[in-house]
């Protein structure tokens, strides 16, 4: 479906990545490619870290007797009740004060705790003295997020085009001084340098910046320009190696949307080659479906002609091509919707209420409740305003009462667009073809001539799949792309329920980790559970070893820890009824330990907790 090399306008460096996109991401085309520098900035930042310990047995009780004792008692009297060298109280008490838990109060010089002290009291530990260390601040001005480094970048230049020639940012580069402490804080915190730790007691309580930010190194960034075939348009992809710079990209797409970049300038693309190339890519596209159909049409009509051939009247029950007309359509169709098993994907241009009635929605309900997920597609328009048989409302909430035993939307509908194609798969093995709409047309109240053909032969079915699964990725991948941009989390639960759906939960997760989107990780598991128990997921897939080891981050404190708690729980025990050695095998992960065993009591074995 792509373009030959020669034609593309690609830096030999990012030959490789650009043949990588192209592979992984199905109906994407790389038309360019090029490698930029930009500026680095580093600013030192001097900090002052305050970390806490545990009191000793003397400490204790000098602050307890500062507090429950009523009149506070001296040094000397304190001395006396604990029978000690009055100069070991005056140590302890120097260094109270020193750490500022504690004074002494004129004329009678007795001990007052500090509401310091109170706080440190109730938490049974004391601040050491303040430990200062010089760190740095990274920034530049494509992105105003701020790196944080332990040691100061070298000097470095590089023999490329700087980006910033090309393209105005607006960003700001931040100015570290005008920070709060509080803001400091929290982005040093996120940085995972180890360094801001309340819940360890070790607290950034100051900083202070003496020398401007100072042009330190240059740092590559690599600019794809990438064709989405399936959503027909443009969009320009920022990258530092493998890693997408999902900020920057953005801002780049926004600047193209607007006209601000000029692809002749950056590239060496011009209107006409970009215009020559998304036609050449959208023939071939369109070329190749109708191939795909045709090929079906044909290799029908031989069986079709074979059968004629030898006196039957009727094709084999057990064809791999049936061709189905009028009056046969529909109750095939709702034969092979029952007999699905996992999964079931439809496109249809149209979605009325004449076929999705309540009679319809009970039998989606009853496929969703045996672990089946369905995806849907329509639309006809180029854009979904365009459209002059909209879906209604109605019909969206009624598809979307459809739940899973989990309670995910088990049935999820979605403007696609842009097709006349009107196709079933189910589970990849069936797939049904031709002329019937199927979501708008029931076929069994007036005949039209409609024909169909369903096929389970592998060879013309998996290509079938292929196609409308990478429609469906697409999908999730734009839905879940404005999901981050918005931190809007039930755009998110569509994507990762897409990529459950298309028994993609691999991909699901990594999104999740790379976003540390961890309130979506009960979610996921859901999904996991439904896959387990429809036997889409082994009990043995890898990923449930990247999936505890997500386990290592996840605050034992946070607002989810009991639903995380029990959707691991429900995991385990979903993997149990399939392979009860691989679930003891979970249960002695390491990350388990401190985790999933607080939900099970002193006396249980892991061999218990599964029965």
């Amino acid at each position: 479906m792509f373009l030959e090399s020669s034609t593309k306008y690609i830096d030999p460096e990012l030959n490789s990545l650009s043949d990588k996109i192209e592979k992984d991401s199905p109906g994407l085309s790389v038309f360019a490619a090029r490698q930029f520098c930009y500026q680095l900035y580093q600013t030192p930042v001097q900090i002052e870290i305050t970390k806490e310990r545990d009191f000793n047995i003397l400490e204790e009780f000098i602050l307890r007797a500062s507090i429950e004792f009523n009149p506070p008692p001296t040094e000397v009297e304190l001395a006396q009740i604990l029978k000690l060298d009055p100069i070991f109280i005056q140590n302890t008490t120097n260094t109270l004060k020193f750490l500022q838990t504690l004074t002494i109060i004129p004329p009678d010089s007795r001990i007052r705790v500090t509401s310091e002290g109170k706080d440190f009291y109730g938490k049974g530990s004391l601040p050491q003295p303040p430990e200062s260390k010089l760190i740095y601040a990274i920034t530049n001005s494509l992105s105003p997020e701020i790196n944080w480094r332990l040691s100061a970048l070298t000097s470095k230049s590089l023999e490329l085009p700087n980006l910033v020639d090309f393209i105005t940012f607006e960003n700001t580069i931040i100015d570290i001084a005008n920070l709060t402490i509080a803001e400091l804080r929290t982005k040093i915190l996120d940085s995972n340098l180890g360094l801001h730790l309340p819940e360890s007691g070790q607290i950034i309580t100051d900083f202070s910046v003496d020398k401007d930010a100072e042009k330190i190194a240059w740092k590559t960034i690599s600019i794809f320009v990438i064709f989405d075939v399936i959503e027909e348009k443009l969009i320009l992809q920022a990258r530092e190696e493998n890693k997408i710079l999902e900020q920057v990209s953005n801002q780049l797409q926004e600047m193209v949307e607007s006209g601000e970049i000029l692809f002749n300038e950056l590239f060496g693309l011009s209107s006409e080659s970009i215009a020559f190339q998304t036609e050449s890519i959208l023939e071939i596209k369109n070329q190749k479906v109708e191939e795909r159909l045709e090929k079906i049409r044909q290799q029908g009509n031989e069986i079709i002609k074979k059968t004629r051939e030898k006196g039957r009247k009727t094709l084999p029950k057990n064809s791999e091509f049936i061709l189905l007309r009028d009056r046969q359509i529909r109750p095939e169709f709702l034969s092979t919707l029952k007999a699905a098993t996992q999964q079931i994907l439809i496109y249809s241009p149209w979605v009325t209420e004449e076929v999705v009635d309540q009679q319809f929605i009970q039998l989606l309900q009853k496929l969703a409740n045996n672990g089946v997920w369905i995806l849907i597609g329509y639309g006809i328009a180029e854009k979904q305003e365009a459209e002059t048989k909209p879906i209604s409302p109605e019909i969206e909430e009624k598809l979307l009462t459809i739940r899973t035993p989990e309670d995910l939307p088990a049935a999820q509908i979605f403007w696609l667009g842009n097709s006349h194609a009107k196709e079933v798969l189910v589970d990849k093995k069936v797939h049904l073809s031709g002329s019937h709409n199927w979501l708008s047309y029931r076929g069994d109240r007036g005949f039209r001539g409609e024909t169909v053909y369903k096929v389970t032969s592998v060879d013309s079915v998996m290509p079938a799949y292929e196609y409308l699964q990478a429609r469906f990725q697409s999908h999730a991948e734009k839905l879940w792309e404005s999901a981050v941009a918005n931190q809007d989390i039930n755009l998110a639960i569509k994507s990762i329920c897409i990529w459950g759906a298309l028994n993609m939960a691999e991909i699901a997760l990594k999104k999740l980790q790379y976003h540390n989107w961890i309130e979506l990780f009960p979610v996921w598991l859901k999904i996991v559970i439904h896959g387990l128990n429809s036997q889409q997921i082994s009990p043995d897939e890898p990923i449930f070893e990247k999936a505890i080891s997500w386990l290592n981050i996840v605050n034992k404190s946070d607002e989810n820890i009991e639903d995380l708690r029990l959707r691991w729980r429900g995991v385990v025990e979903a993997i149990a009824r399939q392979n009860r050695q691989a679930a003891l095998n979970l249960l002695n992960e390491a990350a388990w330990a401190e985790f999933i065993r607080l939900e099970i009591s002193a006396t249980d074995t892991p061999e218990e907790f599964i029965q």
